[in-house]
């Protein structure tokens, strides 16, 4: 999958010394995980049931979807796709995304 980044996230994402000092040691490990697993994967469809918990978000975070880091931090990222791959019904179409942006890296239960 072809990854971009927004803002100073890349940063986070691809210097190893920020990364830990960002998110601690387990924090980076769980991080390169999953960077690993997204950059592995075709598209969405092949992550859906990977450890990390890969879901939709909803509310004023709709378009958006997350991957558990760890506790309840989360890696945030949306299609880089224009138009957004959809299914009949309206929903993402997880098959079709080949491309993401990362946009953040939060906790959003707060």
């Amino acid at each position: 999958m072809k990854i971009t980044y927004a803002g100073r996230i890349e940063k986070i994402c691809t210097d190893a010394k920020r990364t830990k000092k960002e998110l601690g040691p387990v924090g980076a490990h769980v991080l390169s995980k999953r960077l690993d697993q997204l950059i592995e994967a075709a598209n969405l469809e092949d992550l859906r049931f990977l450890p990390g918990n890969y879901h939709e978000l909803t509310g004023d975070r709709w378009g958006e979807l997350a991957v558990s880091l760890h506790g309840l931090i989360r890696l945030i990222f949306r299609p880089n796709h224009d138009p957004r791959p959809e299914k009949f019904d309206g929903g993402l179409n997880w098959s079709q995304v080949t491309a993401i942006t990362i946009v953040e890296i939060t906790d959003y239960h707060r």
